[in-house]
């Protein structure tokens, strides 16, 4: 009963600030974790796809030796290494590290304590709708983390190592580039994975439809085969490895803004229904 009392302004504001004190000390004490575990973070997961053993690229070369194209999926080499310019450079890219693994480990209580401020002020049909958001955007994004990590960056960074405009260049990138390179693609991705919710929550609101993202399911696929071009390999098997995944989400987007846009019909007609025997 409490949750459905009317609150004032300022006890709204309250009630927000206590669920942003309790999500920010939920990132600050993961934070806290990964700092204290820093070199072993460092070495076994934001390092690992800089390295040719990494399973991304085991898996590549295993599935070159099956179809007998070796050459192009086997990464044998990263001609590249890490360095430090600036003097705050390490401790800087630290507390950045620690601070992104902190907020993905911390993702699903952070979106919790947030569901749990705008719950209150749905309807009841809203909250029925809406069962499971965050379970369902907490696996998304997580799986949208992995698809970034495990896929997105090794891909990256063999193609970025490998990319030359002269023999005379040596890449040695700076810790800061490798570091925000890395952030920017397993958060991005992330975020990218949560294109079904959008589309959900724009369909639900009325603007998007299922028959607005079959038109241009073409403008969607041509940007998703020129990402998939850009960052894997120059071979149709490690584009697919991008692209699918990606046009698969569109697809499943549609299938969830089709499914609310019929749902949405169904409670339209059955309003209809009681409004005309309330008649």
């Amino acid at each position: 009963m409490s949750e459905e009392k009317e609150m004032s302004f300022l006890d709204h504001l309250e009630e927000l600030r206590w669920h942003v004190v309790r999500s920010i000390s939920a990132i600050f004490i993961m934070m806290i974790v990964v700092f204290i575990f820093t070199k072993w973070i460092f070495t076994n997961i934001v390092f690992a796809p800089a390295h040719t053993d990494f399973i991304t690229f085991r898996l590549l070369c295993d599935l070159g030796e099956f179809t007998g194209a070796m050459d192009a999926l086997c990464v044998k080499d990263l001609p590249f290494k890490i360095q430090s310019r600036f003097l705050t450079g390490q401790f800087t890219m630290q507390l950045t590290a620690s601070f992104v693994i902190g907020f993905i480990v911390a993702f699903p209580y952070v979106f919790w304590e947030l569901w749990r401020f705008i719950k209150p002020g749905l309807y009841q049909k809203e909250k029925s709708n809406s069962r499971g958001a965050v379970a369902a955007v907490s696996f998304l994004f997580l799986v949208g983390v992995a698809f970034g990590y495990f896929v997105m960056c090794p891909l990256a960074i063999w193609f970025l190592s490998n990319y030359s405009i002269s023999d005379m260049i040596v890449n040695e990138f700076d810790i800061t580039s490798y570091v925000s390179t890395v952030t920017a693609l397993v958060f991005g991705s992330g975020l990218l994975f949560q294109l079904p919710v959008v589309v959900f929550f724009l369909t639900k609101v009325g603007l998007l439809t299922p028959a607005f993202m079959r038109k241009y399911r073409r403008h969607a696929i041509v940007i998703i085969l020129i990402v998939g071009a850009i960052i894997t390999p120059p071979d149709p098997l490690s584009q697919s490895l991008i692209s699918l995944p990606l046009y698969l989400l569109y697809e499943i987007s549609i299938f969830i803004s089709a499914i609310e846009v019929r749902n949405k019909r169904k409670r339209e007609e059955a309003q209809a229904k009681e409004d005309q025997l309330t008649a």
